[in-house]
């Protein structure tokens, strides 16, 4: 497997993100904030992390919900998945909504999303008057049916 050297500034007092298990794609990120924030049920808040990213040009930080939160207490990523681009220099912030119908307490240190550094290409359209047929065609949303 190979690895990427990605510059980081961490001006929290947390560990850098990291992988949880050796089969992990995502790092777990910490909350850095100097008071617990009470996020209401449908609120959403930024929740600063402490950390500066400088990514190679063609790499992307994408920003994931962390699936314990979300299944147990319905606590997500509102634009899931975010994304932090390779020019970006400023503090990475995590915009955290709860969608249950419990408050929920953001607390220091908390890990409350996951970091995923991924490889993007860039996109030269080729404007066309026709595409390529395919089995499927234009079959959407539940085009393949429910068995």
């Amino acid at each position: 497997m190979d690895t990427l050297k990605v510059k980081i500034i961490n001006r929290s007092h947390h560990p850098l993100p990291a992988y949880a298990t050796p089969g992990s794609s995502g790092m777990d990120v910490r909350a850095f904030v100097k008071h617990p924030i009470v996020l209401q049920p449908l609120e959403r808040v930024l929740v600063p992390t402490g950390l500066y990213l400088q990514l190679p040009r063609g790499y992307e930080c994408q920003i994931r919900p962390r699936s314990g939160l979300a299944l147990k207490h319905g606590i997500t990523i509102a634009n899931s998945p975010g994304t932090v681009d390779s020019d970006y220099r400023g503090e990475v912030g995590i915009i955290v909504i709860n969608l249950s119908k419990e408050p929920f307490v953001i607390n220091d240190g908390e890990r409350i999303c996951q970091m995923v550094i991924a490889r993007y290409d860039r996109v030269e359209w080729e404007q066309v008057e026709h595409i390529d047929e395919t089995e499927r065609g234009d079959g959407g949303f539940g085009h393949s049916g429910t068995e």
